[in-house]
C-alpha cells in the first residue's frame, strides 16, 4: 500500500481544498493541490475543483486507491458538504473512504519538534476545538481527545512549553500570547490543507484501516445548533407534562 493514490477533501473550514497524493507523508507525494477561500460555498464548486484537478494531471478514477475525507472538527456545514461529496465519489468509483479528523491533518504540517503542539481550529462562539500532539518519530501522535473550550480554560491544560499552531490562534490570541508558556506559530502558515488529509488517509490505509462509505459521519465533538435547539424543546414540552 505504499503507493496509494489518494482523492483528498478538507472542508473543515471556510478555506477549503482537494488534493492529490500518492504515498504518506514521510515519503509521498503532492500531484496537484487546489485550495479556495471562495465568495460561494463549498458545495458550488467542489465537485468542479475535482475534475479539473484530476483533468489537469491526467489521472482517471481508476486510477484512484481511496478517497480521503477531513472528518472534523470544524464548521459543520463545511463538514456535511465534505462528507457528502466524498460518499458519492467513494460509492460511485466503487473505493474505501479514509475519514481523517480535521486536526491530525493540521499536526501533520508542523515540522518535528520535541515541544508538544496544540492544534486549533475556531469554534466560534468564543471557543476553540484543540487537541494535543507530540512527535513519534516523523509523525505527530495524539495525546488528548478533541476539545471544544473556551482559550481560557484550554491554556489551564498548559503546564509546559508548547506550541500552538491552526486559524484557531485568532479566536483567542490575547489569552493565548499573555500564557508565558504558550509559542505562538504564524495562523497564516497553518490553514488545514488537503493534502494532509490525504496523506493521513494513505497512512491509515497502509497501516490496514479503512472505512465503507455508509458508516463515515462527521466529528462534530459538540452538538448543532439544530441538535441544542432539539433539546431545548423537549426540556421545555417536559417541564409542563
Amino acid at each position: 500500500m505504499a503507493d496509494v493514490l489518494i482523492l483528498a477533501i478538507e472542508t473543515a473550514t471556510g478555506c477549503g481544498g482537494v488534493a492529490l497524493t500518492r504515498g504518506t507523508g514521510d515519503t509521498g507525494t503532492v500531484l496537484a493541490e487546489y485550495t479556495l477561500q471562495p465568495e460561494l460555498t463549498h458545495s458550488r464548486r467542489l465537485l468542479g475543483s475535482i475534475n479539473a484537478m484530476m483533468a489537469a494531471v491526467g489521472v482517471d478514477w481508476s486510477a484512484l486507491t481511496a478517497v480521503a475525507v477531513s472528518q472534523g472538527p470544524g464548521s459543520f456545514t463545511g463538514l456535511r458538504i465534505g462528507m457528502a461529496a466524498a460518499k458519492g465519489i467513494a460509492m460511485a468509483a466503487d473505493l474505501p473512504l479514509v475519514a481523517v479528523p480535521s486536526l491530525d491533518g493540521l499536526a501533520l504540517q508542523a515540522t518535528p519538534t520535541d515541544l508538544p503542539l496544540c492544534c486549533l481550529l475556531d469554534a466560534r462562539k468564543q471557543q476553540v476545538y484543540a487537541a494535543f500532539y507530540h512527535y513519534a518519530g516523523e509523525r505527530p501522535c495524539r495525546i488528548s481527545p478533541f476539545l471544544v473550550v473556551k482559550p481560557e480554560e484550554l491554556v489551564r491544560r498548559i503546564d509546559e512549553p508548547t506550541l500552538m499552531i491552526g486559524p484557531g490562534i485568532q479566536a483567542g490570541r490575547p489569552v493565548f500570547a499573555s500564557h508565558p508558556l504558550v509559542r505562538l506559530a504564524s495562523p497564516g502558515f497553518f490553514y488545514p490543507r488537503a493534502a494532509m488529509i490525504g496523506y493521513c488517509g494513505g497512512q491509515i490505509l497502509q497501516d490496514g484501516a479503512g472505512d465503507v462509505a455508509e458508516e463515515v459521519v462527521p466529528l462534530y465533538v459538540r452538538a448543532s445548533e439544530a441538535e441544542l435547539g432539539l433539546g431545548t424543546a423537549k426540556d421545555a414540552v417536559e417541564n409542563t407534562l
